[in-house]
């Protein structure tokens, strides 16, 4: 069977509709079902991107905070090539 891979999108998705079916009364099991992964996988999904039960969004904002420092490191190297290219010029 062909491993299936999810974005990060796409988890936190699932994860959002297991937490609401989990607060509607269905078990853990049941729900795993519903979203089509193994309990194993859900939980290592909710230890990843939702471990922190008491702020809604936290994940999302950790995946948010990851983008925008990757951003910041691209753009700081894109910044320091444009530098040495300048003072290369100048030679």
């Amino acid at each position: 069977m062909p491993k299936k891979t999810f974005t990060t999108e796409q988890i936190i998705s699932k994860l959002r509709e297991a937490e609401v079916l989990i607060s509607q009364g269905q078990t853990v099991p049941a729900v795993c079902k519903v979203i089509g992964v193994t309990e194993q996988t859900y939980y290592r999904w909710r230890k990843a991107y939702g471990g922190d039960e008491d702020r809604p969004g936290a994940a999302a904002a950790r995946i948010g905070a990851r983008e925008q420092l990757s951003e910041a490191v691209s753009c700081r190297f894109v910044l320091d090539n444009a530098i040495i290219k300048e003072a290369l010029r100048g030679k």
